[in-house]
Formats: structure tokens, sequence, C-alpha cells
């Protein structure tokens, strides 16, 4: 299960899996790979917690193990 984490080392773990941003969005800021988009959430303050890094996950279509296996 994901751990909760800071929004600049969520980006940094999907641009090592190939996604490029984030890009300006409408309320958040988007990761891009291919014609894929994600959104990425600015918690503002403190870390991203478990379930919102789990349901970005699920979004980009990324396995749980691979995820983990990139710290």
């Amino acid at each position: 299960m994901p751990k909760p984490i800071s929004r600049r080392e969520l980006i940094r773990r999907m641009r090592l899996l190939g996604w490029e941003g984030p890009e300006p969005g409408k309320r958040h800021g988007a990761m891009r790979k291919g014609t894929h988009t994600v959104p990425i959430p600015n918690p503002h303050r403190g870390d991203l917690d478990w379930s919102i890094v789990k349901c970005v996950l699920r979004q980009a279509e990324i396995d749980a193990n691979e995820w983990e296996r990139l710290k």
C-alpha cells in the first residue's frame, strides 16, 4: 500500500516512469504521458495522504509494486 509522500516526491517518481510535467491545469497541475493525463493535487501543507496517492496511481495505471521499487 502506498505511503504518504510529498508532492515533489510524487512528481519525481512519475518522471522516472516517463511522465512529463506538471503542466498548469484548471484546478490542479497535470502530468502527461502520450495522450494520457493525470491531475496532480497540491496539498498546500504537509504530504499527500496514501488514499490520494492510490487514486493518482490508479488513474495513471501504475502498479503499486512498480511504484514502491522506485524509492
